[in-house]
């Protein structure tokens, strides 16, 4: 068995060095110094594509004022038209989209001053990334013998900042490499030994540089590796069949250095950066390299190796890294060494921290301390705003003492900013701290009422950050002002902070830090909690579980109640895999369907904001053994129901499992039955919980006599109801709720129903449930009415105004007390009919056929109810002409909600109209408006009421018609409009039904004709079509031959001739253009007239021959049936 515990406390302790380190803060309200707060670093290299940004942020009290130098010189913003500084702000904005970036390179410095001192910035060296081309170079292809050591080139151009060197082929893939074949720091390719394998013509060598996003590529470089023999061959035909090489193949060797290429070598390095060394050697067979310190040890956790050993790498170098290094190259033939003295120089740091400032009173005394170091020793120089300290007016109370300036006897007045410069050739270091002498009462920063809290045996510290000068002393009380603190427990630290070194329960309580000097005392209260651990009762334990099977790793915990917990669990000290068959819950991990990859060790970490706990355990996952047949069967009920943690509002639910019968139990449904308020054997559902669990919480309500019982199920089914448990009872209780769904209406013009949804019997928590029912008009500062309406779902107040607002409230009451303060629902009293009717009532008639009627809404409050809207009463009172009948019949169009207009449509031409309007509301309907009239105007005439034809002779005919039904105004005259027949159907008779069953007929019948032809034919005989021939008329008519049974010249050797028995109509259609026929489109005559009662006065004659010819060719109209059977009787 495998398993891990381990346990791990966080807490809110502080180190206490941080505490007595941290800077002097004054607060912002005060006269302050400047303070440089954010500057850009002291090497700045821009993004040619994007603004320049020169960072200069300063605080103080005056807000202090900005300037700038650039390469020593005064620059002056505003001379600059691409250079803004910030409001409010130092920071240079330079627009480079218009100018050259270079123009803008140059070592900047901020400076920020107020009238209480100046500030400087650092020198902000500016320059623009540099990507210069690869220089353009003719590279011979590089023959050489297998086995030869070989050094490939790259030489990158000299960019800025240096470029990021590899090597890649055509497909740009990394070459490989390896401790054979490997890449030095200055780029170079380097080859220990070639093989026949290293020949390829695509040795790239690329030069990416970052700051640009640029790469170089260099010329390509081939490489071909031979044998001796092989080169011989190639060489021959250029050195005249001489062997190049000899005749002996490259033996195996001893290691030599390609670099470095001396037996000893030495590297400086600055302290702090990064110690680069490498060794290349080459060999045959390929040596390895390895590395040592004489006389020391590398130091393991800065150190590491690259390219295959060959670069030892020393990260964060201190002067303990100074001395001689070995590296080591060896094969099976030998070993060579090379030594590598290394000295550590450093750039200027700060000893404890770069200087802080210092606020004094009037009077007092202090030190400014400026403490660095470096190698060799760095200069320090002093300056007070900005000026050599030494060309500053003299102040005797100020005395410079190399590192340190010391204070005496300070005064009003001689605040100011010192800056300490120290330098040596590798660097520099530029600190500002300012002297603030200042007279101000004490005052506690720490927020007041602050809470901590701290986990039980840990250390607790409570923050007294103050300011004041002189500096306030700081004492601490518990409680009151009079409980003194056990200086065996407590300890105050320097700046105020009070420690308890081992929190207990009993330290829990209000603190009260006292800060007071000379000039006054402040007080401040924080509170501590001491809080219980967080505790892991039961560890997951190492589980053997089947492949296929599930597996539940139980953590349960104990943690304090105000502390808010969260259950995290771990795989190997990773994330659980993402998915779905890992179920977390609040006190297990369940993982389903087991498989392979599921075993390791698994870590439950449970985490408060202030601590946590952990425990692991270890999951072996093992093959299925083979078993007998498995019989599945629905899962045996659960046993052992006890009911713990009994409260009054909840209780624990335990149980054990049945036999889940090889079906693992999917989830346990928990029913109760309530024998106070129903019958014995009514159970309902409660809750259910994963078949993982064994226990369950059971929220209750109150007044219930509560028994409970378990069922089990499975993919099988349901299993048989556990015993049920004791009978646990609940206490009385006011209502938790009060009814919902309320609503108040009115189904009378004078009352008010109140309905509500009424509790259920668990929702009454206890006996005697009423209801109190108030109610108030919506009126400023109206009393509530109330009263008391047993258990029942409605209630009517009478003699309500009509339509009024109403604020309602329902509140449940039982012998226990009342509900909570039930939220206030909204109503009306009953409707009643609108007393006013729209007015003023307008129409506007838009044509002959519609019109649009407005009128003026009418008051909310005579509406005495909800709007439904308006209804516009409409009736035709007949034709204004005086031949036609009245209609009396109403219309009525209804317009929802608060219309104010609407159009009344389908209206008779020339026609007297009335109509009204009225509101209408949930009642009824409102009195009508005033009714008014309004006429129509003329509209198109209807068709004539009939036509016939009379007289008809070969060149001329009679028509007779009545009037239209629907005049729609004073008729004026007719239109007479004609065709020939043959145009009379404006159809295409192929798609008309007639004609397609008529042509098929015809079709069938040419068919049997033919075939019977060809019969007789064959006999010899001829067809008789005697009697066929005679029957026609048809001048134009071809009769078949007696002698081929054919229809004119048909014959069966001339199948693709047209049959001269069809033909197309003599008289076409007449050809139609867009507009409407007429008679002037037919007659000669021009207009037609007509009589007042229709009979017709002009004269008109058929068109000509020759016109009929004409139109009847181009016609795209269909033949007219007529001609058709005609031409198609000529085949039968």
């Amino acid at each position: 068995m495998v398993m891990k515990r381990r346990r791990r406390m966080t807490t809110l302790m502080l180190m206490v060095l941080g505490h007595l380190a941290s800077a002097l803060e004054v607060p912002l309200d005060l006269p302050q110094p400047p303070t440089i707060t954010q500057q850009s670093p002291k090497d700045y290299i821009i993004d040619p594509r994007e603004s320049i940004l020169i960072h200069c942020e300063a605080k103080g009290k005056p807000h202090p004022s900005f300037s700038w130098t650039r390469n020593g010189s005064h620059f002056d913003v505003d001379e600059h038209p691409n250079v803004q500084m910030r409001r409010q702000s130092g920071t240079l904005v330079v627009d480079i989209s218009r100018e050259q970036a270079e123009s803008f390179e140059g070592q900047y410095q901020c400076t920020a001053r107020n009238k209480h001192g100046t500030a400087l910035s650092n020198n902000i060296v500016v320059r623009q990334p540099r990507s210069p081309l690869w220089s353009k170079e003719k590279i011979k292809p590089i023959i050489i013998q297998e086995g030869v050591a070989l050094v490939l080139p790259c030489r990158p151009p000299a960019g800025f900042p240096p470029p990021v060197v590899f090597w890649m082929d055509n497909n740009f893939q990394r070459l490989p490499q390896s401790k054979r074949v490997s890449q030095s720091l200055n780029g170079d390719l380097f080859f220990s030994n070639v093989l026949r394998q290293d020949s390829r013509n695509d040795y790239i060598c690329y030069a990416r540089f970052p700051r640009t996003q640029t790469i170089q590529q260099k010329q390509p470089i081939s490489v071909k590796v031979l044998d001796l023999d092989a080169i011989n061959d190639t060489m021959a035909a250029f050195y005249n069949d001489t062997d190049l090489f000899g005749e002996d193949p490259v033996d195996e060797r001893r290691p030599t250095f390609l670099t470095p290429s001396v037996p000893s070598s030495s590297k400086m390095v600055l302290r702090g950066q990064v110690l680069e060394m490498e060794c290349i050697a080459e060999g045959l067979p390929t040596p390895d390299i390895s590395w040592a310190k004489v006389g020391g040890e590398l130091p393991a956790t800065r150190t590491s190796f690259l390219h295959h050993q060959k670069t030892l790498r020393i990260a964060n170098v201190s002067e303990a890294d100074a001395g001689e290094y070995q590296c080591t190259a060896r094969n099976k033939h030998g070993s060579v060494g090379h030594a590598i003295a290394v000295t550590v120089k450093a750039a200027p740091y700060w000893i404890g921290g770069a200087p802080r400032n210092l606020v004094m009173a009037p009077g007092e005394n202090g030190v400014l301390t400026c403490r660095a170091s470096g190698t060799p020793k760095p200069d320090i120089q002093w300056a007070i705003n900005g000026m050599a300290i030494e060309n500053s007016p003299k102040d005797p109370s100020r005395k410079v003492e190399e590192d340190s300036i010391i204070f005496s006897q300070v005064q009003t007045g001689s605040s100011a900013v010192y800056q300490c410069n120290v330098s040596n050739q590798y660097g520099y270091l530029l600190a500002n701290a300012f002297v603030n002498v200042l007279s101000e009462p004490p005052r506690v920063l720490t927020p007041a009422n602050k809470v901590y809290q701290v986990i039980r045996n840990q250390p607790a510290l409570l923050d007294c950050t103050s300011f004041g000068s002189p500096i306030p002393k700081i004492t601490w009380f518990k409680d009151s002002r009079s409980g003194t603190l056990d200086a065996e427990t407590h300890s105050v630290h320097d700046n105020g902070t009070l420690e308890i070194g081992v929190a207990q329960p009993k330290h829990g309580g209000k603190y009260t830090c006292v800060a007071r000097n000379s000039l006054g005392i402040y007080e401040n209260h924080v509170h501590l909690e001491v809080k219980e651990p967080t505790r892991i009762l039961k560890q997951p334990e190492y589980r053997v579980v089947q492949r296929g099977r599930s597996v539940v790793l139980e953590c349960k915990v104990k943690h304090d109640p105000s502390l808010v917990p969260t259950m995290t669990w771990l795989k190997d000290h990773s994330e659980l895999p993402d998915d779905d068959r890992f179920l977390v819950d609040s006190d297990s991990l369940t993982i389903s369907d087991v498989m392979e990859s599921d075993a390791g060790v698994y870590t439950c970490i449970m985490n408060t904001t202030l601590d946590q706990d952990s425990a692991s355990a270890e999951l072996t996952v093992v093959e299925v053994t083979p078993t007998p047949p498995v019989v599945y069967e629905r899962p045996e009920p659960p046993t052992d129901l006890e009911l713990t943690d009994q409260k009054k509002r909840s209780v624990q639910l335990t149980w054990i499992p049945g036999d889940e019968h090889n079906s693992p139990i999917q989830k346990f449904v928990i029913q109760y039955e309530d024998t106070l308020h129903h019958h014995r054997g009514h159970w309902h559902n409660l809750t259910e919980v994963p078949g993982t669990k064994t226990t369950a919480h059971l929220k209750l309500s109150p007044y219930v006599h509560y028994t409970f019982r378990v069922l089990a199920l499975n993919s099988m089914g349901v299993s048989q109801p556990s015993f049920p448990s004791k009978v646990y009872k609940t206490e009385a209780a006011a209502p938790d709720d009060n009814p919902t769904d309320v609503h108040g209406f009115g189904t009378e013009h004078n009352n008010l129903v109140i309905s509500w949804k009424p509790l259920s019997g668990l929702q009454a928590n206890g006996p005697g449930l009423h209801y109190r029912v108030m109610w108030r008009q919506k009126v400023m500062d109206s009393d509530w009415t109330a009263v008391t309406v047993a258990n029942n779902s409605k209630f009517v107040v009478s003699t309500t105004p009509t339509f009024v607002p109403y604020e309602i409230k329902i509140q449940a009451v039982n012998d226990y007390g009342a509900a909570p303060e039930p939220t206030i629902a909204h109503g009306y009293s009953g409707e009643d009919l609108p007393l006013a009717a729209p007015d003023p009532v307008q129409v506007f008639v838009l044509n002959s056929s519609l019109a649009e009627v407005h009128w003026e809404p009418v008051p909310l409050k005579l509406i005495r109810g909800y709007l439904k809207g308006y209804k516009v009463y409409y009736w035709r009172d007949g034709s204004l002409h005086k031949h036609h009948p009245h209609h009396t019949e109403k219309q009525i169009l209804t317009f929802s909600g608060n219309h104010s207009h609407g159009k009344l449509p389908g209206l008779h031409p020339y026609s007297l109209y009335s109509f009204n309007v009225r509101v209408f509301n949930g009642k009824g309907e409102g009195p009508p408006s005033a009714t008014q009239q309004f006429e129509t105007p003329e509209g198109v005439p209807g068709i004539p009421s009939s036509l016939t034809v009379t007289n008809t002779n070969l060149d001329s005919l009679s028509l007779a018609w009545q009037p239209p039904h629907e005049r729609n105004g004073v008729l004026t005259g007719y239109t007479l409009k004609y065709q020939p027949a043959v145009a009379s159907r404006q159809v295409d008779i192929a798609t008309q039904g007639w004609f397609i069953g008529l042509m098929c007929a015809i079709a069938l019948l040419i068919l049997i004709i033919l075939i019977i032809c060809f019969i007789q034919r064959n006999k010899g005989g001829k067809y008789p079509v005697k009697e066929k021939e005679d029957a026609h008329t048809d001048p134009e008519f071809q009769p078949m031959k007696d002698e081929d049974c054919t229809f004119g010249e048909y014959s069966d050797n001339e199948d693709h001739k047209p049959l001269k028995g069809s033909r197309t109509p003599s008289s076409g259609t007449v050809k139609r253009d867009n507009s409407d026929d007429s008679l002037v489109d037919y007659g000669e005559g021009g207009d037609g007239q007509f009589n007042e009662d229709g009979s017709f006065i002009g004269q008109y004659s058929g068109k000509s021959a020759s016109r009929d010819t004409a139109e009847g060719h181009e016609s795209s109209e269909a033949p007219s049936p007529i001609h058709a059977i005609n031409s198609l009787n000529s085949f039968v």
